[in-house]
Formats: C-alpha cells, sequence, structure tokens
C-alpha cells in the first residue's frame, strides 16, 4: 500500500512531455518531480505523486484539510 501525501507546486521548469518538471514542497522537504501527466499544473497547485510523477491534482481545501488531519495525528 502506499501513502500519497499532498504537496504544493512551487516552481515549474517548462519543457514538453518529460521534459517539463516541477517542485514539490512538502512542509519544507522538496522534491523534483515529472508533469508529464498534468500539463495543466501550475505554481500553486496541489498535488499527489508517485515515483517521482505528478499524478493528480488536488482541490486546494481539500488538500488543506489532509494536511491537518496529518498535523493532528502527528502532534498526538
Amino acid at each position: 500500500m502506499c501513502l500519497a501525501i499532498p504537496g504544493r507546486l512551487v516552481a515549474i521548469t517548462e519543457g514538453e512531455g518529460f521534459d517539463r518538471r516541477g517542485t514539490v514542497d512538502y512542509d519544507g522537504a522538496r522534491q523534483e518531480v515529472a508533469l508529464a501527466y498534468l500539463p495543466e499544473a501550475k505554481v500553486g497547485d496541489y498535488v499527489l505523486v508517485h515515483v517521482g510523477f505528478a499524478m493528480t491534482l488536488l482541490d486546494t481545501d481539500e488538500a488543506e484539510r489532509i494536511l491537518r488531519e496529518l498535523r493532528e495525528l502527528e502532534a498526538g
């Protein structure tokens, strides 16, 4: 099983297909990801990433709700 955590897209390197890449921020931890499957993604969007590919765009309210619940679980 895989748990995907919402991350906010903070930068995009324009390109075609697999050359279009972005930087996703997970509360300070950053990862470079491929944006080939989300050509509509833009800076500020929340995405779910699987094996280095942004696969799903999330609604901002939903992403922030998930992150809030994860922080509450962590706080115990």
